[in-house]
């Protein structure tokens, strides 16, 4: 008998002591579009050599699952700990307040004050997180099919009808399936239509209804998709809002002139290499002005936590200076940090094409207008968005005409106005 309850305190021992090693476990849900996911798994084994009583889990998931489930999760009270979200004010309630949990929160104003309205509730001073960084949509040209073809690259004030025109001109020489594509995203389709003059943010502050600007490029950009000057697979082969980048076309030499953001340029470095030349172009200008879309994807802590304490620790580490400064220039990403962006980075590639595609979103940021700047912190952007995608993808589909896709965007977005009370 007392062999018996030595074996059964030792097996409690045992058991008390696998609790307590992952007490202190952060689990982080982390989406990639180039090296980055790979940056952070070097930096994250740093910190736990400094920390070993905090073990923190990287899960490397799809944007897909970003988007579609942990939504999800977080309703029901569950998630991971820090996650990697774009959809950041539309799910601010999720949050923890980091602001009581923090070293510094001092620093965090000073430095990720900018954004810090992006990820918060409504008229709080919460800090929630920071931006891994700062996004700019914008396009991309394939340069060496330009030059095989014969077609001069469009200049700095060119438009959508340019672009169009120069690359169908591009993909009927070269043979290449089709002339542009524009990532399956509402964020991304919601520049060229501000550059047609569209608002989407009433003078109540919720959603307008759908206005003669984005009905003038959606449009365009519906009659594009269906005579093959633009990628019908992009936006067709997805239901619902499902998000589907252009990136593995562009890569593989199937487009002209791609329209996506500053994200991809590591990703391109990494995977085109030598294939083929590229350059950014900043965005087309439409009839009112030439702007894109700002954005980017915040690292934030999730208020289910059961480790708050660990939680501020990782966030802390991976907001400082130093290490931010490492993985802009590491990962090749615009920062959010204002003393990083102040002191200048060196961004570690050896690719021209990389740097100089950098230079021109950095310049491009002075073309965004003012509804691009406000609607990152808006509460209905994502609202929008899914409307947008998935009505525009059923008209580019011909499932219903463009009158019925207008009629159901704003339906769409009435009834989540509606259901959600605010």
């Amino acid at each position: 008998m007392r062999k018996t309850r030595t074996l059964l305190a030792a097996l409690a021992v045992g058991l008390l002591t696998s609790t307590a090693a992952f007490a202190g476990d952060v689990r982080i849900m982390w989406y990639s579009d180039g090296v980055e996911g790979e940056v952070l798994k070097d930096l994250l084994d740093r910190f736990m050599k400094e920390n070993p009583g905090i073990n923190v889990v990287l899960d490397n998931v799809s944007y897909t699952v970003v988007r579609e489930q942990l939504p999800v999760q977080l309703e029901a009270g569950d998630g991971p700990d820090i996650a990697r979200v774009t959809n950041l004010k539309a799910m601010s309630q999720h949050w923890l307040d980091l602001r009581p949990l923090v070293a510094d929160a001092a620093y965090w104003d000073t430095n990720f004050g900018g954004q810090a309205d992006w990820m918060r509730p409504d008229g709080s001073n919460q800090i929630s997180g920071f931006m891994t960084q700062i996004t700019l949509a914008g396009g991309f040209a394939n340069k060496t099919l330009f030059d095989q073809a014969g077609v001069a690259l469009p200049g700095k004030d060119a438009t959508w009808d340019d672009w169009a025109k120069a690359s169908k001109q591009v993909a009927e020489s070269q043979q290449v399936p089709f002339a542009m594509a524009l990532d399956r995203s509402g964020h991304r389709l919601s520049g060229p239509i501000l550059a047609f003059g569209s608002n989407y943010i009433g003078a109540d502050g919720k959603p307008a209804t759908l206005d003669d600007g984005a009905k003038a490029f959606i449009e365009k950009f519906v009659g594009w998709v269906s005579d093959g000057t633009m990628s019908k697979d992009v936006w067709v082969s997805a239901a619902g809002s499902t998000y589907r980048a252009g990136a593995d076309d562009f890569i593989n030499g199937q487009l002209a002139y791609y329209y996506s953001g500053s994200w991809q340029v590591p990703n391109f470095s990494a995977k085109i290499g030598s294939n083929f030349d590229w350059v950014a172009t900043g965005s087309p200008c439409g009839p009112a002005n030439c702007t894109g879309m700002t954005g980017g994807a915040g690292l934030v802590a999730v208020k289910y936590t059961k480790n708050p304490t660990e939680v501020a620790k990782v966030m802390d580490y991976l907001a400082r200076e130093d290490i931010v400064k490492e993985f802009s220039e590491r990962t090749l990403f615009l920062p959010a940090h204002k003393g990083v962006i102040e002191k200048g980075l060196d961004f570690k590639t050896d690719d021209a094409q990389a740097k100089a595609a950098l230079n021109v979103f950095v310049g491009a940021t002075g073309s965004l207008s003012d509804i691009a700047r406000k609607l990152p912190g808006w509460f209905w952007s994502d609202t929008y968005y899914a409307a947008l995608v998935t009505r525009v993808s059923q008209a580019a589909a011909g499932e219903m005409p463009l009158a019925e896709a207008y009629t159901r965007i704003d339906a769409d977005i009435a009834a989540k106005v509606k259901d959600s009370g605010r």
